[in-house]
């Protein structure tokens, strides 16, 4: 997703914390409100997430979910600043208002859920397991004895540390962002990875010497825009938006010309 990785899991006890923040934060004024005052939307994106977020070889922000912001500030008629993040700090940026919105590679989860609320999806993603195309891997058994590359707070890890409770031998690398991640294993330092299914041909690119190859997947999640709990007319707007933009194809154009691939045709109805 990287971004295809597009993004929160965390532990049992962070997400208690965060889950106390955002209950005190549930009430503040709306936030479609605001942004329409303020005619400038601020929006966190992963910028080390390819190809969601990313820098071109201008050194300027691009990828899937920045020209999905790009659109979403043109229809809502106000400015766009892109907040950058890391898949750690997406919720806590926005239950802390550092953002409006959260358009970076963020998977429907009920662990997020808890937490946030999500707009309609208006994308895919598949969380895969990677490794040399030498390599006998199907499944998690499979990882026995192996090491294993996932960026932190993402739903890879969270797949990933599923998936390794019933398999011993596993030794788990987080590292803090996607760019680290991937970096380490074009380099070599590691020959497995847990990520966003976009990423394995991003570390081909990197390093075409490695030999990396998706070996099983993990599992499939939508992702959708993240908003506070509480902010009833700008998720009824987002969701009306998403609703729209699917059906007349210009997300889906968006999809495509990051992924190479159409958004599944349920979504597009």
């Amino acid at each position: 997703m990287t971004r295809i990785h597009r993004r929160l899991f965390a532990p049992l006890a962070s997400l208690t914390a965060v889950l106390l923040l955002g209950t005190a934060l549930t009430a503040s004024a709306d936030t479609l409100d605001t942004i329409r005052q303020r005619k400038k939307i601020l929006v966190a994106v992963d910028i080390g997430a390819p190809p969601y977020g990313m820098l071109d070889a201008q050194a300027r922000q691009s990828g899937s979910d920045v020209e999905t912001a790009r659109l979403l500030a043109k229809d809502l008629g106000v400015a766009l600043e892109i907040v950058p993040v890391t898949g750690p700090n997406r919720v806590p940026f926005l239950l802390t208002k550092k953002a409006d919105v959260v358009l970076a590679s963020f998977s429907v989860t009920d662990e997020r859920r808890k937490v946030i609320d999500f707009s309609d999806p208006y994308g895919v993603i598949p969380v895969v397991v990677g490794g040399p195309a030498k390599a006998p891997l199907k499944a998690f058994a499979d990882l026995s004895g192996k090491t294993i590359a996932v960026t932190r707070g993402t739903t890879s890890d969270q797949e990933l540390t599923r998936g390794a409770k019933e398999v011993s031998g596993i030794n788990i690398v987080r590292y803090e962002d996607d760019a680290t991640t991937n970096t380490a294993v074009s380099t070599g330092q590691q020959d497995y990875l847990a990520a966003a299914i976009s990423v394995i041909p991003a570390v081909k690119k990197a390093n075409p010497s490695r030999d990396l190859e998706l070996k099983f997947v993990m599992k499939t999640f939508p992702y959708a825009i993240g908003l506070r709990k509480g902010d009833t007319a700008l998720k009824s707007w987002l969701d009306g938006w998403v609703k729209a933009n699917l059906q007349n194809g210009k997300i889906n154009e968006i999809y495509k010309q990051y992924f190479g691939i159409s958004l599944p045709a349920d979504m597009l109805k």
